[in-house]
């Protein structure tokens, strides 16, 4: 990997003049023809440990042992995370399709990159990510610190021709050389910048929704009808076989049918296995906030969560690979259907976002986004 701790500084003399030194002895021939000399830059390298504030309602936060949190690594990171300058033609930033004042997607049906270049699925939201698994809607990376990095070379997002590019735009700004010596011994690198990125990635969370409080002993928490909603989550409707408390996920993949009946569906799973039990899969989300959140489904086909409810109602869509969980219709009543969706948006919306990390030199508001 590439690294730079020093800058150089030139300094010019007369061409090819000659400089006789004599040291304690020692002849030094000085040819000076606007000679590179380095001035090391050394910075105040620290690891202070960031202390999470979890919601109510969150289980504990775990850390990656290869890339445990820090506060010196989570202000690089939200720096990084909306530099513009990061995409090809500098119009792009993470946060242009995680927009935290959309509640950390874009609000689209899909993502939309350089040039206006429209991707092929949903932008999903950054909120709690740090209690995923695996991620992108198929799975295919395994890490937080290796998702952060797609976006980056990407066609249809920033569009970066390689790592060196994004490694010479990174040296463009000094700022970053201060950032990265004081948060990394080794200083600008790749693998660096996706573990500063990720770092701060994993500081935006959101909890103590009045379903926590609910559960907590708070029977007030709850309007009736959503507390209705509740009980036919966790019974006749199943939403709890694949939407599991306490982030309503089940950390699987699932073939619900959405978009299998078009001419060229996107396969899901199976561009990552090459199996045919994957055909059609794709990674079950988190329920928490998803009210914030619209549209729905992989490819944003999904508009209101009504229209959710009604599809898992009607079995999915049919499919050869429809998975067993839909294949059978719920029939629920209309009442029914308003009270699942009346649990979702107002007991799974959450009051306390954050920690987003503050003394930053440009603050940004952390939005709820609108309620589908």
């Amino acid at each position: 990997m590439i690294f730079f701790e020093t800058r150089f500084n030139l300094i010019s003399r007369k061409s090819f003049a000659a400089t006789l030194l004599v040291l304690g002895g020692l002849t030094l021939i000085c040819l000076s023809a606007c000679e590179p000399v380095a001035e090391i830059k050394t910075y105040q390298h620290s690891e202070t440990p960031f202390q999470a504030k979890i919601p109510k309602g969150l289980p504990a936060m775990s850390q990656s042992d290869d890339n445990p949190m820090t506060v010196e690594k989570i202000k690089l990171g939200r720096k990084l995370f909306f530099d513009k300058n990061l995409s090809v033609d500098r119009t792009v930033s993470c946060a242009s399709c995680h927009d935290p004042e959309k509640f950390w997607t874009n609000g689209k049906q899909y993502g939309v990159g350089v040039g206006d270049r429209r991707g092929t699925r949903n932008v999903p939201t950054l909120s709690n990510v740090a209690y995923q698994r695996q991620f992108f809607w198929d799975g295919r990376a395994g890490s937080l610190e290796t998702q952060v990095m797609g976006p980056l070379l990407n066609k249809n997002e920033m569009a970066m021709p390689s790592n060196e590019a994004v490694l010479e735009r990174l040296l463009e700004d000094p700022e970053y050389e201060r950032l990265f010596g004081e948060a990394f011994v080794d200083g600008i690198t790749i693998i660096n910048m996706a573990y500063a990125l990720a770092s701060f990635e994993r500081t935006i969370v959101a909890g103590n929704a009045p379903y926590d409080r609910y559960m907590a002993g708070d029977k007030t928490a709850m309007s009736k009808a959503a507390i209705r909603g509740l009980k036919l989550f966790n019974g006749r409707a199943r939403c709890n076989k694949c939407h599991l408390p306490p982030m309503f996920i089940d950390y699987s993949f699932h073939n619900l049918g959405v978009g299998m009946d078009q001419k060229n569906p996107d396969l899901g799973r199976y561009h990552v296995f090459k199996t045919e039990s994957s055909r059609g899969r794709f990674r079950t989300p988190s329920l928490r906030d998803i009210a914030r959140t619209a549209p729905y489904m992989h490819d944003g086909s999904v508009k209101t969560l009504l229209e959710t409810v009604e599809l898992y109602d009607k079995g999915g869509i049919a499919n050869s690979h429809l998975s067993d969980v839909l294949r059978r219709k719920l029939r629920l009543s209309d009442q029914e259907k308003k009270d699942i969706v009346t649990f979702m948006k107002e007991g799974l919306t959450s009051d306390t976002v954050g920690p987003v990390p503050t003394g930053q030199s440009e603050k940004r508001p952390v939005g709820t986004g609108p309620t589908k």
